[in-house]
C-alpha cells in the first residue's frame, strides 16, 4: 500500500532546526535539536546492550548469539563463559536470529528484513568463508524456521503464494532450488512446532487468537494433515509443542479445562490430556525436552517473573532448580550433550543476557556479560509490585521503579509506561536506557499491567474484548487514582507513553484523561481501528479482527470509530509526541499521519518524529538514540516544568 510522507516544512524554521542537523532518513516536525550537553549527560545511557540466545553448536560446547557492537544486531559467536564474541554477519540491517545446521554446523541459516517490514528473508551463511546465500524469493515473507533431526531439511512458513496466508514450505539450505510448499493453509497464524524423530511428520499449530488455537499433524513427504487437538466446544489455546522421541506423545502448553496455560502431555491415539504443571498456578511460558526425553525445563510466568523448572519425564516429579534473580526467563535450548541448558536472563540489576545450566551439578555459568555504558548495574533500582482494585472490582497490577529519594526527595513526577500486544505483559527487569529517567531526571515509572495481559488467566485476557474495549482505558484512571495518593508521587505531573497497542492506549488516556496528565508519548500506535484493520498487512488482518473487532460488521464498525482517538482529537488538550516507522507493516504509517493532522487542525501541540527505515519501532541505533534524546526534550518541557 503506499503512503504519502508529510512533510511540514515550515515546522524546521520554527524550531530553528536546519535540514543539515536531520539525518536523511528522519523527518522530523517540531523537535529541537538535542544540545551538546545534553547529548553528553545521556551518553553513557545510550551505549547498554543485550545478548540474545539463538542456538548452540550442534558437536562443539559453543553458542551463537545476537548483539550489537555498532547500529544493528549481528550473529556472534561464543565460544565459552564468559568468552570473546566473534562477530560473523557485519549487514546495515538487523539479523533477526539464525540457527546452526544440526549434525556438522558447517553452516547457518538467519533471518533478516529490510528497513523493518518484516518481510523476512532466509540466507545461509558459510562458516569456512564467510559467504551469504539468498534462499528464499527477496519478496514474501518467510519465518518460524525449524530444522529436521537429520539436519537436510528446513520447515519455514511462507507467504509467497498470495502475501496472506503462512505455507508450510521445505527446503535442503544447500541448493535453495529444492524449495517447496508441503501444505497450503488459510490464515496468517500458521506456524511449525517439531519435526517427530524420524523427520516423517510436521507438529503444526494454528493460531486464531490468543484464546484459540490448534495441534495438527502432517506427512513431510505428501503434505496430508490431520488435525490432533479437535474443533467444537469452548475455545482452548495451544502453545509451543514437541513430540516425544517415540512420537506416540505430544508435549504442549495449553489452557484446556484451566485458567492458566499448563505443560501437558497429549496422547497421540487417543487426544488424552494428562497435565503435568496442575500444582503450579501459573501460565507455562515456555518449556524444552532434554535430548534423551528425561527432563522437561520450563518457565512459569509468576505475576510477570520468570520461574525456571526441572521436570523429570519418567516421575512427573520436578528436581530442585537454581534460584535465579528476580526477572526474565527465556530462549530455553538444550545442547545435544543433554546437559547444558542455554538461556536468557534479565534483572533489574542485569542485562539480558546469555546463561546455561549444568544439569547434573546444577552450575550456573553466564557466557555473556554485556555493556552498561560504564555505569554501575548494582546501583540500579529494583522494582515493586502493586495492587489495585479497578473501577469495578477486578484486581489489576502494576511494577513500579522509584527513583532514589535521597538524590530526588519529595513528591516524583511519573511516566506510566503501558505494554502493546494487547496480550502483552509487563515484566520485572532491566531499565536499559530508561535508568536515565530515573537516575538523571528524578522520574518514576509505573508499568502497568491491565485487563487483557498475559499472564493472569485466559478470563483476564478477554476482559477488553471487542465492545469491552475502553475498560482497560479505565484501567489507566485506576493507576492515576494510585499515583495521586501516593506520598512519593506528583499526581500533577503525569506522562504516558507506549508502543503499538501502547500507543493507542496512550491517545486514549489523553482523550479521557487529558486534564490528569501533563504529555503522551505515543509509538507506532493506532489512532483509528477501522483504518487500521482495514491497512495493516494481509496476512494479520483476521487475526486482529479477532482482538479487536471485524470493521466489516456495521454495529462493531460504528464502536471502532466512537472510540477511536483520531476522531476525539479536540479531546486532548495536552501536547503529544508522536513516533513512527514508515515501513511498519502492523500499525502503518497512515494511522500516525491522521493523529497529527487531526490534533494540528484543533490547534493541539504535536511533535512528529518519522523513520523512513524503520518500522514497527526503531531498531537501528542512530534512530533510537535520536527518538531517546527526542523523548527526553519533550518530557524536560512538558513533565518536569
Amino acid at each position: 500500500m503506499k503512503h504519502r510522507v508529510l512533510l511540514f516544512a515550515a515546522c524546521f524554521a520554527v524550531v530553528g532546526i536546519s535540514r543539515a542537523q536531520v539525518p536523511d532518513n528522519l523527518v522530523v516536525e517540531g523537535v529541537p535539536p538535542a544540545t551538546p550537553e545534553l547529548r553528553g549527560a545521556v551518553s553513557r545511557y545510550l551505549e547498554f546492550r543485550s545478548a540474545v540466545f539463538n542456538a548452540w553448536h550442534p558437536v562443539r560446547r559453543e553458542m551463537l548469539i545476537t548483539t550489537r557492537f555498532a547500529d544493528a544486531p549481528q550473529l556472534h559467536l561464543v565460544k565459552m563463559p564468559g568468552g570473546d564474541r566473534k562477530q560473523l554477519t557485519f549487514l546495515p540491517e538487523p539479523v533477526a536470529g539464525g540457527s546452526y545446521q544440526p549434525k556438522t554446523g558447517e553452516f547457518i541459516v538467519f533471518s533478516q528484513d529490510k528497513g523493518g517490514g518484516e518481510f523476512y528473508q532466509l540466507y545461509r551463511y558459510d562458516l569456512a568463508d564467510g559467504r551469504i546465500t539468498l534462499l528464499t524469493d527477496g519478496k514474501s515473507r518467510n519465518s518460524g524456521r525449524r530444522w529436521s533431526h537429520s539436519g537436510k531439511l528446513l520447515a519455514y512458513t511462507s507467504t509467497a503464494r498470495n502475501g496472506k496466508d503462512n505455507d508450510i514450505h521445505l527446503l535442503d539450505p544447500r541448493d535453495p532450488r529444492t524449495d517447496r510448499t508441503l501444505v497450503e493453509v488459510s490464515g496468517g497464524g500458521w506456524g511449525i512446532a517439531d519435526w517427530s524423530q524420524d523427520d516423517a511428520k510436521l507438529l503444526l499449530l494454528e493460531y486464531v487468537s490468543i484464546n484459540e488455537s490448534y495441534l495438527y499433524f502432517a506427512d513431510t513427504k505428501t503434505g496430508a494433515r490431520s488435525i490432533l487437538t479437535q474443533k467444537g466446544g469452548d475455545k482452548v489455546s495451544y502453545g509451543g509443542a514437541r513430540f516425544s522421541a517415540d512420537a506416540l506423545t505430544v508435549y504442549a502448553t495449553t489452557d484446556k479445562d484451566s485458567e492458566f496455560r499448563r505443560l501437558v502431555k497429549i496422547d497421540v491415539a487417543t487426544g488424552k490430556h494428562t497435565p503435568l504443571t496442575a500444582h503450579i498456578p501459573w501460565d507455562v511460558d515456555e518449556f524444552e525436552v532434554s535430548p534423551d526425553g528425561a527432563v522437561i525445563a520450563f518457565v512459569t510466568n509468576e505475576d510477570g517473573v520468570g520461574v525456571l523448572h526441572l521436570l523429570e519425564v519418567k516421575t512427573e516429579k520436578e528436581r530442585p532448580a537454581p534460584k535465579l534473580p528476580l526477572g526474565t526467563v527465556a530462549n530455553l535450548e538444550w545442547h545435544a550433550n543433554g546437559r547444558d541448558l542455554a538461556f536468557n536472563l534479565s534483572s533489574a540489576k542485569s542485562a539480558y543476557d546469555v546463561y546455561s545450566l549444568d544439569l547434573p551439578t546444577g552450575k550456573i555459568e553466564r557466557w555473556t556479560e554485556s555493556e552498561t555504558g560504564g555505569l554501575n548495574p548494582a546501583a540500579f533500582v529494583e522494582p515493586e509490585v502493586i495492587k489495585l482494585k479497578s473501577f469495578d472490582g477486578l484486581g489489576i497490577s502494576a511494577i513500579v521503579y522509584r527513583p532514589d529519594p535521597a538524590r530526588f526527595p519529595g513528591r516524583r513526577p511519573v511516566l506510566i509506561s503501558i505494554h502493546g500486544g494487547p496480550e502483552g505483559q509487563s515484566h520485572p527487569g532491566f531499565q536499559a536506557r530508561f535508568n536515565y529517567y530515573l537516575n538523571e531526571l528524578g522520574v518514576a515509572l509505573v508499568y502497568p499491567n491491565v485487563r487483557g495481559s498475559a499472564g493472569y488467566g485466559k478470563t483476564f485476557l478477554t476482559l477488553d474484548n471487542g465492545f469491552k474495549r475502553e475498560d482497560s482505558v479505565k484501567d489507566i484512571g485506576t493507576v492515576i487514582d494510585w499515583i495521586e495518593k501516593d506520598a512519593r508521587c506528583d499526581g500533577g505531573r503525569i506522562a504516558v507513553m507506549g508502543g503499538s497497542y501502547g500507543g493507542y492506549m496512550v491517545l486514549a488516556s489523553m482523550m479521557h484523561y487529558s486534564d490528569r496528565l501533563r504529555c503522551g508519548v505515543d509509538v507506532v500506535g493506532i489512532s483509528n481501528f477501522v483504518t487500521f484493520l482495514q491497512n495493516t498487512q494481509d496476512y494479520r488482518r483476521d487475526l486482529r479482527r479477532v482482538e479487536y473487532g471485524d470493521e466489516r460488521d456495521p454495529q462493531m464498525r460504528a464502536f471502532l470509530e466512537k472510540i477511536s482517538p483520531a476522531n476525539h482529537a479536540s479531546s486532548i488538550r495536552k501536547p503529544l509526541f508522536v513516533v513512527q516507522g514508515k515501513n511498519d507493516p502492523r500499525v502503518p504509517l497512515s494511522e500516525a499521519e491522521q493523529m497529527v493532522k487531526a490534533i494540528r487542525t484543533h490547534g493541539g501541540k504535536v511533535w512528529y518524529l518519522m523513520a523512513k527505515d524503520e518500522g514497527h519501532g526503531f531498531a537501528k541505533k542512530r534512530n533510537a538514540d535520536f527518538q531517546f534524546l527526542s523523548t527526553i526534550l519533550f518530557l524536560q518541557e512538558n513533565l518536569l516544568k
